[in-house]
């Protein structure tokens, strides 16, 4: 091979390298998109909504069974809000959405590196093939202070990681020391079920455009990454918003 057939290559081979991180993002982005897009029409229609249930099939089709509410209690199960196979007397109004419901479920869990299987666990009130699809809140951001500050009161903002696992909270802003420089907490002090879902909504709010730039900004210039001496180029500062 010649030095300029090696060039061409080299070259041709990071833009292709490029385009496959470029499309996947747009994967990501455009199974959230579709995900906001049918829970908005749900909610329009059924206020209670919190979660659609379905069957998973090998070939990545979907059965669309129906949409739950919340969980009452922890022992409690979900109260069916509308079934897809019922015989009601009187039409419910997401009877008109339901192949639109199942479409875009589908459309969003199409890819197993959506990020919205992070909202997907098996039906614990079923023992067969039942899927609870939860949906996500109107304000990603407003969830996750909401979260964060149920086990830290002072936080103010977040170091997340994007990296792999996507989502990751690396650090937290608890206001300032007595001398002056930001108070920092490495070690969150929240459990493994709080992380998995602060993970999931983390990762949503990385893989869509219009909430990164919202709600995301670089890392200072003084920032220090802990327990290690390189940071992550995909480690974001996230400022949180007020919380009621």
């Amino acid at each position: 091979m010649t030095p300029a057939a090696h060039d061409q290559l080299a070259i041709l081979g990071e833009q292709r390298e490029e385009l496959q991180a470029q499309r996947l993002r747009t994967e990501k982005a455009y199974c959230l998109a579709v995900l906001d897009h049918i829970t908005a029409k749900i909610r329009a229609a059924c206020p209670e909504a919190v979660y659609v249930t379905f069957a998973f099939h090998r070939n990545r089709t979907i059965d669309l069974h129906g949409v739950l509410g919340a969980q009452p209690s922890p022992r409690g199960t979900c109260p069916e809000l509308w079934d897809n196979y019922g015989e009601e007397e009187d039409e419910h109004p997401l009877d008109d959405i339901a192949d639109q419901i199942e479409s875009d479920v589908r459309t969003a869990l199409a890819f197993p590196s959506s990020p919205a299987w992070a909202s997907v666990h098996r039906s614990a009130a079923s023992n067969g093939n039942s899927w609870l699809l939860e949906l996500p809140p109107a304000d990603r951001a407003a969830r996750v202070a909401e979260l964060v500050r149920e086990h830290h009161p002072e936080a103010t903002a977040l170091v997340v990681d994007g990296r792999a696992a996507g989502g990751r909270v690396v650090e937290i802003f608890e206001g300032v020391t007595a001398d002056g420089t930001p108070a920092l907490t490495p070690r969150p002090r929240w459990s493994a079920a709080c992380d998995t879902t602060l993970a999931g909504l983390l990762a949503q709010v990385l893989a869509l455009p219009s909430l990164a730039d919202r709600h995301l900004m670089p890392l200072p210039g003084d920032y220090t990454y802990p327990f290690s001496t390189s940071t992550s180029d995909q480690a974001r500062l996230m400022p949180l918003p007020p919380t009621a």
